[in-house]
This record gives C-alpha cells, sequence and structure tokens, in this order.
C-alpha cells in the first residue's frame, strides 16, 4: 500500500512516512481482506478518525467528516476543512479502493 500511493497520505499528499499508515478500509477483523482494494495510505490521525468512523470516504473518492467531530470534541478543524477533499488514488482501477469496501464502511463505520 505504501508504493501504491507513492508513500503519500492518500489525502493530504503528506510524504513523512513515519507519520503514515496503511489502513484497512474494512476492518479484517470485520470481514476485510488483506488486499490493495482495501487499503489507503493515510496521516496516522486520519487514520484513527477514520477508524473511529468520524470520517469515510464515499464512492466519489471524497473525503467526508462527520459533524459529530465538532459536536461530540468541539473541535475537528483540522479535519473539517478536508471535509469534500478528493483522495488520490492508484491510476490501476485494480488498486483503487473497492466501491463495496467503501459502501461498508459508510454504512457500517461512518457516524454520520
Amino acid at each position: 500500500i505504501t508504493e501504491l500511493y507513492r508513500r503519500r497520505c492518500a489525502l493530504t499528499e503528506g510524504k513523512v512516512l513515519p507519520a503514515l499508515d496503511a489502513a484497512h478500509i474494512r476492518p479484517y477483523a470485520e470481514g476485510g481482506e488483506h488486499a490493495k482494494p482495501n487499503g489507503i495510505l493515510l496521516r496516522k490521525d486520519i487514520h484513527s478518525v477514520f477508524d473511529a468512523g468520524y470520517a469515510t470516504i464515499d464512492p466519489d473518492y471524497r473525503f467526508v467528516v462527520s459533524d459529530k467531530v465538532r459536536d461530540v470534541f468541539n473541535n475537528g478543524e483540522e479535519y473539517r476543512r478536508l471535509h469534500g477533499s478528493r483522495i488520490w488514488v492508484p491510476p490501476n482501477a485494480a488498486h483503487r479502493p473497492d466501491p463495496a469496501a467503501l459502501r461498508w464502511h459508510n454504512e457500517s463505520c461512518f457516524l454520520g
């Protein structure tokens, strides 16, 4: 996943490798696979917010942030400013985030 995403966060394009994580879209524990279409390279804090359901990626590859970030934490401007941004996806369609995995995350994890 790291090389597939050019060693950059898919959302912010950050290149500081120790600050990046290969994230599962659908967690392995929830039936997700260890496969390229189920992975995305994200900055570690964004990965945490994504895993916690406070953010997701829609079928058009846009980053969507839940209002709950603001409501629950009275914060979240760092993530709110990224709301609606398109993520970078690999040029090979077979390696892009799986639409079914994104739907699963939107329906099962996202706290929208």
